[in-house]
């Protein structure tokens, strides 16, 4: 049921994987050579935060919506790093060149790191692994079909909002899921990747008082 064989499957993934190395290589060393007002070595709780994010992705006759709830902390002033999970829902009727109606729900968990450039401008890159409960209607001869299976992906975004360590920030990025995993939840029937729009908020932990 859905899927490539493994051996094709591990290639988007390899690629995948080796540009978040990339990604998050280049931002250490970025850090090290930035000046920053995040003192080096000290853990402090109020760069700790608790947020989440809404998305909507529309595709080809579907919709996308989920639920992102997320946990993480600033390592400087502009780099933020952290634990995501997902919830979403998503749907896609059938067509002229399908006679499939899909209904999906999806749930899972992933990391993610949010840089800011600058306060109101951010790039995010969330790989994510979820578990999706899907029913399929073939809608020529009216029967439904169940199946479960699971997939990777890898969300990568920019978008603007606002920053500020140790009170606040917000954010609205368009994200796209780069790897070719026909069983996402950001891909329609015909692996089409599902442009999706995500808006998130969140607040930081108040310092302890001594």
């Amino acid at each position: 049921m859905r899927g490539y064989p493994s051996f094709v499957q591990s290639l988007p993934m390899r690629k995948a994987f080796l540009l978040l190395m990339i990604c998050i290589a280049s931002t250490h060393a970025f850090a090290q050579n930035a000046n920053s007002d995040v003192e080096k070595g000290k853990f402090r709780q109020e760069h700790i935060f608790l947020g989440t994010g809404f998305n909507l992705g529309i595709g080809n006759r579907s919709v996308n919506l989920g639920l992102n709830p997320e946990i993480g902390y600033s390592i400087t002033s502009w780099l933020d790093a952290g634990i995501a999970m997902n919830v979403s829902y998503f749907s896609q009727n059938a067509s002229d060149y399908s006679n499939i109606k899909y209904q999906n729900f999806s749930y899972g968990g992933g990391t993610f790191v949010r840089i800011w450039p600058v306060n109101f401008l951010n790039i995010q890159i969330q790989p994510e692994f979820n578990w999706i409960n899907s029913t399929q209607k073939n809608v020529s001869i009216n029967q439904s079909f169940k199946y479960n299976y699971n997939a990777g992906s890898l969300l990568v975004g920019v978008g603007y909002g606002s920053h500020f360590l140790g009170s606040h920030y917000s954010y609205f990025n368009l994200m796209m899921d780069i790897l070719q995993d026909k069983n996402s939840p950001y891909r329609d029937q015909f692996n089409d990747p599902i442009p999706v729009v995500r808006a998130g908020f969140g607040m930081y932990l108040r310092p302890s008082r001594k």
